[in-house]
């Protein structure tokens, strides 16, 4: 089987497609990998340190029905007929591989199976459909800061499927745990007037 950014980058690259691309003709090239494929390409613009613009609540809408199916020990993802046939612009997809293709091989680099009963025992993928249900939703908060760290928590636990890679898959979810403690921050922030939950943190500790 071939590497993700190799499928990729013959896909949207090298072989003629129209001007708007379908999930549903992406799929194609994710075969048995097809949950941590959709989380990894569905995570990939909000992951990058660029703007994407309209992303962030659609896809985190779409990764929080898979999250819940990883939960339920689906095997194979459901998604919305809606979802699967809805047009994506060819430039826009190609704009973002290009920026998030070099850091998809740096990963493919260190990637083989390890730790496999994570990605594939039901405890795993339940603890691992929490952490991305709760990233979703933070990636669909329209506040700066909220989308980028979870979407990489996301990405990272959802190449590490791909790959049956567990210690790839621990990687994203501590990338998970400090994206839910920054997300939390800022919520505090923006809804107690300033203060974060790293000011309290510094009181508490001053206090002790």
């Amino acid at each position: 089987m071939a590497r993700l950014s190799v499928e990729l980058q013959r896909y949207f690259f090298e072989e003629e497609r129209p001007s708007q691309v379908k999930l549903a003709e992406i799929l194609l090239l994710a075969e048995e990998r097809i949950f941590g494929f959709l989380l990894v390409l569905l995570s990939l613009p909000s992951a990058l340190p660029v703007p994407a613009p309209g992303y962030s609540i659609p896809f985190g809408i779409v990764i929080f029905l898979l999250a819940v199916q990883l939960i339920a020990g689906a095997k194979r993802p459901w998604l919305p007929e809606r979802t699967m046939r809805y047009p994506i612009e060819l430039k826009k997809v190609q704009g973002i591989l290009k920026a998030g293709l070099p850091w998809l091989r740096r990963i493919e680099a260190i990637a083989h199976p390890r730790m496999t009963y994570i990605c594939t025992s039901l405890p795993g993928r339940v603890i691992m459909g929490c952490a991305i249900a709760l990233m979703a939703i933070s990636m669909m908060i329209p506040i700066p800061g909220t989308n980028t760290l979870p979407a990489m928590g996301i990405f990272i636990t959802g190449f590490g499927l791909i790959e049956d890679d567990g210690a790839i898959s621990l990687a994203g979810l501590v990338v998970c745990l400090m994206a839910a403690i920054l997300s939390t921050s800022i919520l505090i922030a923006v809804f107690w007037g300033g203060a974060s939950l790293l000011d309290f943190l510094k009181e508490w500790l001053r206090s002790l």
